[in-house]
């Protein structure tokens, strides 16, 4: 499909006043940072300095935290009819997928004023993850095998996006499909894992051409988020509670096993960020029966 006018829409109020998640720790960079109960966290994501984004699967709304305190605050209120899954920072901007809402919403990423709003798909959704490069941001279906480019002009959505059927060596198979996503540096590339499969694919973000990449055998089977740091990717096995190290072949045809990390901590972990030299996943906790008391938290990958 061919571009679409998108439904772009400027926030009238700043962000909305939350309650403190109490004092901020006194050890820096604490091992386990809490978030709000009953959040059903999925997403999360790093800004400048020590921010930190989780995302709300229940109502949308995103927490902006501090990873070297711990201390934080909802950036975003929830609403009904919103679900915040995959989350990335760039340029300012926060981009947020819409799960099984079908849609994409963009945030100041100081204020949580709404900058954007995209209702991607009429058909099967469950809009997942986000990457973020020069000309677009890049959104996953894990209902359908498609993408979805929001245009970017400098940094900023214009209010036109596309729609990217995935072709060539992609399989679409029962379940959950197209999960984490991931560019190149030079936005050429495009990383995706199909959670089921764990199949990682090489994908032309102009074509929706995907080739599988030879991963030499290593199981990624209930792949989730991914992140890649130049020819490192880390793929995050949420109901393993595990996180695979990969190095990456020039080419992104082929990847090799570096290490599996592992954690105490994980509680099915599903998305996965750095800052500085620290990795970061969030624990969703899709084995725990959800309610508003439900407790969830970032982890700082300690690895064995």
């Amino acid at each position: 499909m061919g571009p679409r006018q998108a439904l772009v829409t400027t926030a009238l109020v700043a962000v909305f006043a939350a309650t403190p998640l109490g004092a901020a720790t006194a050890e820096p960079f604490p091992d386990v940072i809490p978030i709000p109960t009953g959040s059903l966290p999925e997403g999360i994501a790093t800004g400048t300095g020590t921010s930190v984004y989780a995302g709300s699967r229940a109502d949308g709304s995103v927490w902006l935290g501090d990873l070297r305190t711990g201390a934080g605050d909802l950036l975003v209120e929830g609403g009904e009819g919103r679900m915040a899954v995959g989350v990335k920072v760039a340029s300012g901007l926060l981009f947020v997928s819409g799960g099984t809402y079908g849609d994409a919403h963009v945030y100041d990423a100081r204020t949580g004023a709404e900058v954007a709003a995209y209702h991607l798909t009429d058909g099967p959704a469950f809009i997942n993850d986000v990457t973020v490069t020069h000309e677009a941001a890049y959104f996953t279906n894990s209902a359908a095998a498609e993408l979805y480019a929001v245009e970017l002009a400098r940094g900023v959505p214009t209010g036109e996006f596309a729609t990217i059927p995935l072709v060539g060596e992609w399989q679409q198979v029962a379940g959950f499909n197209a999960n984490g996503i991931a560019a190149t540096p030079d936005g050429q590339t495009l990383l995706v894992i199909n959670s089921t499969s764990g199949i990682l694919y090489s994908v032309d973000p102009h074509t929706g051409v995907a080739l599988a990449v030879d991963t030499g055998g290593t199981d990624l089977t209930a792949g989730d988020g991914i992140l890649l740091r130049g020819r490192t990717l880390y793929v995050v096995r949420n109901v393993l509670n595990e996180v695979v190290e990969l190095r990456l072949a020039p080419d992104h045809r082929s990847a090799a096993h570096v290490v599996t990390l592992t954690d105490p901590d994980f509680d099915v972990p599903t998305t996965i960020a750095m800052q500085g030299s620290r990795l970061y996943v969030v624990n969703a906790r899709f084995t725990t029966p959800p309610g508003p008391t439900t407790e969830h938290d970032i982890v700082k990958v300690d690895g064995e």
